[in-house]
């Protein structure tokens, strides 16, 4: 059954036109862009504001979490303007995945490093002066030469965008020098508008950025910093190589990455893995340079499932499909651990994240930060104090990283991590544990550590107490039917919960004000246990709890693994990695969908113009046959969908200002100009006022018309994914409209 795509043939992919400099104009080519190269329906959040501000020419940093669409936020109006823009970018692995995924999106792209030989460096060059490429990537070192500002000089730019932009800052998790010569663009090219990304930053790093860059008055976009399809996991270190095989069991032939604190460790757990026949390899900075790469290459292209690494490994790396990532010990820093752990679940499906901790992972950073100057060292030392503290947290993991940066949840996750799961136990009587605990402290005068703590509240015989008297205090012994773990846990979550201080040169434990209100019986901090054995799930009944089965609903596995073999032939074929063709969630949607035609292909979320052209043909062919061998039914509608969408998560302040003018019928333009914002983010504003309200007439801001066609589509294709409804209205009414429209069907859907 050979299915050719001859419709699909006939779709040109062409530039989109600039539209203009007014505010709000720009929406409609941006969506089009979005959808005709990317296969994209709508925006990830706060995607359109920085690309609209990108087409205004105004300077913004944007911070949006690992896995939030960066890229697409300079990619996407680079398409849309006239003029080349460039891309600053720390690491050659990246510049090169991104051109690979560009150009098979249809986008002239091209990098300029040091892995080219002279002749490749001057066809990039001549495609530059002739106002062919619209992106070109370059390394932060290079971009700042005499002679390359000379040739960008004679070159119209659109834009300058900064990738990983926290390098720049000495307050990051990742400085580094050659960043800080970047304000040097600015000098040079005063009147291009400049644009600083990046997954990982605090408020203080946010405003080094721009003071470091030279921006001009930046538009601050951050986004939620929250994972919601990530399930997250923090317990103590055991048998490690038995922890790794209990996760690695529940996804066979998946990709994940288990991260070390020493290279002896990765040379360790890499080879204990290989000697159980998983196809995993090493990553440190000790290794040659051509193993380190081949590592790389083998994990990005699949051809190995686990890669075993340092920190030296992954900033950059856009390979979507990692299930699981692994820390066998404490990363050096919460912003390590969320740019690290954040390389889980990039394409949206769930993910899991463990984290593995023990006693002496303080003791292995603090040793390999022995070097650093006196101030970055400081900033290091405190950096290992919050991440401890987040490891003995609890409260929930989700909340706990989100409030490092700033931010807040309306609610707990309810069940993406280990505490919000019921994983451990409140103990019986706290107040009275954390005073044995804290008194002892007191007793101890105030001199030692946890560890040490902990064994004169276990009644050790160990000399050094019995040499200092301990064994005569009144504490001693309290707690000796605990474990020595348990109390050094107690005492983390009491450190954390800021009832002890913990001196970062040398670890004394000390108390804090709310500390001597816990000994005086006026307040009441929480100390958890782990839960009963006869209490708790087994682990992997509690880990598939966790997953998320809506995003396998209605797709057949099997094929979904044929289609994972097709994506990885022709992936080498063309020498780029699987992910380039087709992502793991739109071959989930083909497994589910199962199309037989062109039109079909196209409804695919992930699907563009341009990949329909160079793949549609193969993929249909292989789901026709596939379908047909195996009985199943084929161009699979999706479900009709009637309940109502979730209220906003998170409505922010500029959204409630407008809800009043939306309550009074002001229109989209008219609320646009009074608050002196851009349309499409006052439609957004309509959309959050609309569920919240839960409205049922979209006539104030939809004519007749419109809401009329729409309502029938939505009647036919249900009321889910915008794509299916702008396409059986044969793309004739714009996403936002469709959006507006749709709020107020499912509100009327629920009454």
């Amino acid at each position: 059954h050979h299915v050719r795509l001859t419709s699909c043939r006939t779709l040109a992919v062409q530039t989109i036109d600039h539209t203009g400099d007014v505010p709000g104009q720009h929406g409609p080519a941006l969506a089009a862009a979005l959808r005709t190269y990317w296969g994209y329906d709508q925006f990830r959040p706060l995607q359109q504001e920085a690309m609209i501000a990108a087409m205004e020419g105004r300077d913004t940093v944007v911070v949006l979490p690992t896995g939030g669409g960066k890229s697409l936020c300079y990619q996407v109006p680079a398409v849309c303007r006239d003029g080349l823009a460039i891309v600053v970018s720390p690491l050659i692995s990246l510049m090169k995945d991104q051109v690979d995924a560009a150009r098979a999106c249809g986008i002239a792209a091209s990098f300029i490093n040091s892995t080219q030989i002279p002749e490749e460096r001057r066809q990039v060059f001549r495609e530059l002066h002739s106002g062919k490429l619209k992106l070109l990537y370059i390394a932060p070192e290079r971009v700042t030469q005499d002679e390359f500002l000379r040739q960008l000089q004679e070159t119209q730019l659109s834009f300058i965008a900064i990738d990983e932009a926290h390098c720049v800052s000495m307050w990051g998790h990742d400085f580094r020098p050659h960043y800080r010569e970047l304000h040097v663009l600015r000098e040079q090219f005063p009147t291009v508008a400049m644009h600083a990304y990046t997954a990982t930053a605090t408020p203080r790093v946010q405003e080094d950025i721009a003071r470091q860059l030279g921006l001009r008055e930046p538009e601050l976009l951050v986004g939620e910093f929250d994972r919601p399809n990530l399930t997250y996991r923090v317990e103590r270190r055991g048998d490690m190589l038995q922890q790794i095989r209990d996760i690695l069991d529940r996804h066979p032939g998946e990709s994940g990455i288990i991260y070390c604190i020493t290279r002896k460790d990765v040379e360790t757990y890499a080879a204990a893995l290989q000697a159980l026949g998983i196809r995993a390899r090493p990553y440190h900075a000790g290794l040659n340079d051509d193993v380190r790469h081949a590592s790389q290459d083998a994990f990005i292209d699949d051809e190995i499932d686990i890669i075993v690494a340092t920190v030296a490994f992954g900033m950059g790396i856009d390979k979507p499909n990692v299930r699981f990532v692994i820390h066998t010990g404490m990363p050096a820093s919460i912003e390590n651990y969320q740019q690290e752990s954040g390389r889980a679940g990039r394409d949206g499906l769930e993910a899991e994240c463990h984290l593995f901790y023990g006693n002496d992972d303080v003791i292995k950073w603090e040793f390999m930060l022995r070097d650093q100057p006196d101030e970055v060292r400081k900033v290091s030392l405190n950096s290992l104090q919050l991440i401890s503290n987040f490891c003995h947290s609890t409260t929930c993991r989700h909340r706990s990283l989100v409030q490092h940066f700033g931010q807040d949840l309306e609610a707990d996750c309810g069940s993406g991590c280990d505490l919000c799961m019921g994983g451990r136990d409140d103990v019986d009587d706290p107040l009275k544990t954390a005073q044995m605990i804290l008194s002892s402290v007191f007793r101890q005068q105030q001199r030692f550590g946890a560890s040490y703590t902990a064994q004169v509240l276990k009644g050790s015989r160990d000399q050094k107490i019995l040499a200092n008297g301990h064994d005569q205090l009144s504490t001693y012994g309290l707690l000796k039917h605990e474990t020595k773990q348990l109390i050094t846990e107690w005492i983390g979550q009491l450190i954390q919960q800021g009832y002890l201080i913990k001196n970062p040169e040398f670890g004394q434990l000390q108390l804090t004000d709310a500390g001597v209100l816990v000994l005086k019986g006026e307040t009441t901090p929480r100390l958890l246990r782990p839960q009963t054995t006869s209490k708790a799930e087994s682990p992997k009944s509690a880990e598939q709890d966790a997953v998320d089965p809506k995003s396998w609903e209605g797709v057949d596995r099997p094929l979904f693994e044929h289609l994972r073999d097709v994506r990885l032939e022709l992936a080498r074929e063309r020498g780029v990695p699987p992910y380039v063709i087709f992502g793991d969630a739109a071959l989930r949607d083909m497994a589910r969908k199962r199309p037989t035609t062109p039109d079909g292909f196209l409804m695919v979320n992930g699907v563009g113009k341009k990949k329909c052209l160079d793949f549609g043909e193969r993929f249909v062919e292989e789901i026709t046959r596939w379908s047909l061998e195996h009985a199943l039914s084929t161009d699979v509608a999706p479900a009709r969908e009637t309940a109502p969408p979730p209220p906003p998560r998170n409505v922010t302040a500029g959204a409630r200002a407008a809800f009043p003018l939306f309550a009074a019928g002001t229109s989209i333009d008219d609320v646009a100009e009074q608050l002196g914002r851009a349309r499409s983010t006052v439609s957004g504003y309509l959309v959050d006022y609309l569920r919240e309200e839960r409205v049922i007439d979209a006539s104030p801001w939809v004519d007749s018309v419109k809401r009329q066609q729409v309502e029938a589509v939505i009647e036919q294709v249900g009321a889910g994914p915008l794509k299916p409804i702008y396409m059986a209205l044969n793309e004739q009414i714009d996403y936002e409209t469709i959006r507006v429209v749709l709020a107020c069907f499912q509100n009327r859907d629920a009454t």
